[in-house]
């Protein structure tokens, strides 16, 4: 292609130069009844050649392309312009423009201008224009469609010289105007072969110039179309001309002449072509089997070479590629020193030479070291024989072990390591087949059973328990199995080992799994554990020992609080199953003057002796605070005061008195859990108190808050053990302990024997596993009194006091009470009632307050000065009143008050009468 557009490029510039040169030099050496070639046409055709020859050039490069398109375009509107004047007739200045034509004259009479080309030219270039345009784009459709102008124009080209060579010029030429020049016509021909063939590879182009069979058919095909039908029409026209024949004759010549060569042709082209189908079918075939040896090599995972005598490589498989790190290319065809370093060839072309001596496989292994890398190489060379059966070559089947055998070597580290680990093991461990059979055994194994290793090896592992503990040892080994989940388990209750001297022991054995080659393995650790089950026997007396001392310790800290005859309680306490036990709840019962008691329970937080010890001295500092009769909140604030001097001491606590002459309880809490009230056919309640904090923050008051409550109510008080539970919301918790004792009470009906039953019922309700909570846990519920209460007002008169004595009377009698503690009670009231008028001052306020077990007697007057009993001498009228109360009644007092003074005393009731 690039030959062909430098001969069009040639005749452009001879025609210009024809222009340029003297006539007689060029021009006359080319006669034609057309002319010499138009200056503007060799102008166009340089162009054209020129842009032929960029664009088919090795690797045209976008400048080139660009210039090319350029030089395609500028011949084409040369073309352009010229049939424009042709069309309308019109003349645009640019037929002379490069030179003057003076051929005209010399021409027949045609109807062009001088200097202008012919039509059927300009057609020609302009379609030689757009064809090298589109050969300049890359899409397959503009190409062929290139290819296709290229064609016309050589088309054009050829029919002038069809024309010339029968002597036909209208073939030529187009009307009268002006025909195409031979030198014209040549290179358009020049240049359309070189347009069509521009792009070989593509579109119709790819067709004619492929090597495959149809590109041959087809070159073959062409040349004889375009070299014999004109041929045979020339030698036609020839005959006729000589007048061997006329034109029928002749006509019938040409056909006859048409079919035999074509039919000549035809089975020439399918002879070749069968010849060369014959041939690729055996390449095919040959390559077939050539590509399927390589693709089972290249499947190989092993490295496949063949070497021929020369050691020349003629075939390798892509493992061996990839093992050398280059490409396959660069293998084959060379020999082995250029593949393989020198000491590795060396050693090939050895091996290669004494496989072929044998005229066997030989095997061998092969350690090196490539790029730092430890290398084995398991190699098996065999001679490969010809058709004779003489060997040509050596095939190589190489196979990578260096991971298998950093595998085995690491496996049978890790089998030597395995064994060390079992022998250095400090317990007995005898590895089993699922059947329980000893499959392997260390030397701490023979010394625990006394028997030897070989011994032990193929015995079931139930044989080294004793006859009555074989089934229990085969029956945890199957259910462990049964269980697989593969987790180490450890058993060491009731399991028990015999040594071969007969001696018994008792063991613990862990039993685990192992995956070995021949299944899941169980290994089981077996170690003597006699000592310590002696150690264990001697801690835990000891720890029963510890902990008797500490409940000891405990209970003395805490003591006993009084059984009250007139206060019925149900008390609980239920130690932590932690430590030993010991913790610092308590709570206590403190009998106060005219028949108040006071009820403390606390909390010290922690656990241990430290809290025990820490609560035996709030309980005694509550103790002797509340028998000073202080008020509830002065007496937790000298708690706190202690509290806050012992160092990192918190304490919740909660105070109360009960005076069920007056039906009232006085309540102070530091941080305690809330007291539930429960009164006769109401749901239990919580008793208000001011919110406070523990003691032992200091710096916060503590007040007190007081409640009415009728006779024969129960409360309960208790610490945060019996509520308080890990993922728990308290707030249910004690809706929980109310509802429990709601239903306690309701189903005694409150009667006082349903305290202790309430007591067990809000134990078991909350603490359902007492043997797992890890808290103190107190609980005190009491019946407050039923009693009744009477009472008058005396006036400061000597006569209040038989008053008083028939006012007593009247009440124990409507009361029925027994005679003699009526008579009893009424002696005391008259020295009571004498006694305030000698001594005190102002209205006196006599009270009686009946309680299922003594009667209390209560004068109230408005002076402050307390009694003071003297002992009378016998010749005394008076004197002995107080010492006659303090005979006749239990215990008596002076309590003072801001509007006096009141006497006491209390009278025991015989035979503890019921009240209703």
């Amino acid at each position: 292609m690039t030959a062909l557009a430098w001969l069009t490029i040639a005749l452009g510039v001879l025609g210009l130069l024809g222009w340029v040169l003297p006539s007689h030099l060029v021009r006359g050496a080319w006669p034609g009844p057309d002319g010499w070639i138009k200056a503007n046409t060799a102008l166009a055709l340089t162009l054209l050649g020129i842009g032929l020859a960029l664009l088919v050039g090795r690797s045209p490069g976008s400048r080139r392309v660009r210039t090319a398109r350029v030089a395609s375009l500028t011949g084409a509107v040369i073309g352009v312009a010229s049939l424009l004047e042709y069309v309308s007739g019109g003349c645009f200045g640019i037929d002379e423009l490069l030179v003057r034509d003076d051929t005209m004259d010399d021409l027949p009479q045609v109807a062009s201008p001088p200097g202008r080309m012919a039509p059927n030219t300009a057609l020609a270039l302009v379609l030689a224009g757009l064809a090298q345009f589109l050969l300049s784009l890359r899409r397959q459709a503009l190409v062929a469609s290139g290819q296709v102008l290229g064609l016309l124009v050589f088309m054009l080209g050829l029919l002038r010289w069809y024309g010339l060579a029968y002597r036909v010029p209208e073939l030529g030429r187009i009307g009268a105007y002006v025909g195409m020049a031979l030198h014209t016509a040549a290179a358009l021909a020049l240049l359309g072969a070189g347009l069509f063939l521009a792009r070989p590879r593509q579109g119709f182009a790819g067709l004619l110039c492929n090597t495959g069979t149809t590109g041959m058919l087809g070159r073959r095909m062409t040349a004889a179309i375009l070299l014999l039908p004109p041929l045979m029409g020339w030698l036609r026209l020839a005959g006729q001309d000589q007048g061997w024949y006329g034109t029928r004759l002749g006509v019938s010549l040409l056909v006859s002449g048409h079919v035999c060569v074509f039919l000549t042709a035809s089975f020439l082209s399918l002879q070749a072509g069968r010849r060369v189908e014959l041939a690729h079918t055996r390449a095919q075939h040959r390559l077939a089997e050539v590509r399927w040896l390589q693709e089972f090599m290249d499947h190989v995972p092993a490295v496949v070479f063949i070497r021929d005598l020369e050691g020349r490589y003629t075939a390798a498989n892509a493992e061996f590629a990839r093992s050398l790190g280059c490409r396959r290319e660069a293998i084959v065809g060379r020999l082995t020193q250029e593949v393989l370093p020198a000491h590795f060839a060396d050693a090939a072309r050895a091996a290669d030479a004494e496989t072929l001596s044998r005229g066997s496989a030989l095997h061998k292994v092969d350690h090196f070291t490539l790029d730092d890398r430890s290398l084995v190489y398991s190699t098996t060379l065999f001679p490969l024989p010809d058709q004779n059966g003489r060997p040509h070559a050596v095939c190589g089947i190489s196979v990578d072990e260096t991971a298998r055998t950093a595998a085995r070597q690491q496996a049978e580290r890790a089998h030597q390591r395995f064994r060390d680990l079992l022998e250095s093991a400090p317990d007995a461990v005898l590895i089993t087949d699922s059947e329980g059979i000893v499959a392997m055994a260390n030397a701490q194994a023979e010394r625990l059973f006394g028997i030897p290793r070989g011994y032990l090896l193929g015995s079931p592992v139930e044989q080294l328990a004793p006859a009555s503990h074989r089934v229990r040892l085969s029956t945890l080994r199957r259910a462990y199995r049964q269980l697989g989940e593969g987790r180490p388990a450890t058993f060491d209750k009731d399991v028990w080992a015999r040594h071969a001297e007969g001696r018994v022991f008792p063991v613990e054995v862990s039993i685990g799994t192992l995956n070995g080659e021949a299944g899941r393995l169980m290994s089981l650790s077996v170690r003597d554990i006699s000592r310590r089950r002696r150690l264990e026997a001697e801690l835990d007396e000891r720890y029963h020992d510890l902990q008797h001392v500490a409940y000891t310790l405990q209970s003395s800290l805490m003591g006993d609080p009084p059984h009250l005859p007139h206060l019925h309680t149900a008390r609980r306490y239920l130690p932590s199953a932690q430590d030993t036990g010991v913790g610092g709840d308590w709570f206590d019962v403190i009998p106060l003057e005219k028949d108040r008691t006071g009820i403390v329970i606390g909390d010290v937080m922690g656990r241990g002796i430290e809290a025990a010890a820490i609560m035996g001295q709030l309980r005694a500092a509550t103790h002797a605070l509340a028998k000073a009769d202080m008020e509830p909140e002065r007496l937790m604030h000298h708690l706190d005061a202690f509290v806050c001097e012992l160092p990192d001491q918190l304490v919740t606590c909660c105070f109360l008195v009960l005076d069920p002459h007056q039906g009232q309880l006085t309540l102070c809490s530091a941080g305690h859990l809330p007291v539930l009230a429960a009164e006769p056919g109401r749901r239990p309640r919580q008793l208000e108190a001011p919110i406070s904090v523990p003691l032992g923050v200091g710096g916060i008051p503590h007040r007190q808050t007081m409640h009415t409550l009728p006779p024969g109510g129960t409360l309960l008080l208790y610490t945060d053990g019996l509520v308080e539970e890990p993922a728990a919301d308290l707030d249910a918790r004690l809706a929980l302990l109310a509802d429990t004792l709601h239903a306690g009470l309701t189903e005694a009906d409150h009667t006082l024997g349903a305290l202790e039953q309430t007591a067990d019922l809000v134990v078991r309700t909350l603490i359902p596993q007492p043997e797992q909570h890890d808290d103190d846990v107190t609980l005190l519920a009491l019946r407050l009194p039923g009693a009744r209460t009477t009472g008058v007002r005396l006036p400061p008169d000597p006569r209040s006091a038989p008053r008083a004595r028939h006012f007593t009377t009247h009440a124990l009698h409507d009361w029925q009470v027994p005679r003699q503690l009526t008579e009893t009670a009424a002696l005391v009231v008259t020295e009571l009632v004498t006694n305030a008028l000698r001594h005190g001052d102002g209205e006196l306020s006599l009270a009686l307050h009946l309680t299922a077990t003594a009667l209390t007697v209560e004068l109230a007057d408005r002076s402050a000065t307390p009694p003071v009993p003297r002992r009378a001498a016998p010749t005394d009228e008076n004197g002995r009143g107080l010492q006659l109360v303090d005979a006749l009644s239990t215990s008596w007092g002076t309590r003072t008050h801001s509007q006096g003074k009141s006497v006491w005393c209390i009278l025991p009731r015989p035979g503890g009468i019921d009240s209703q």
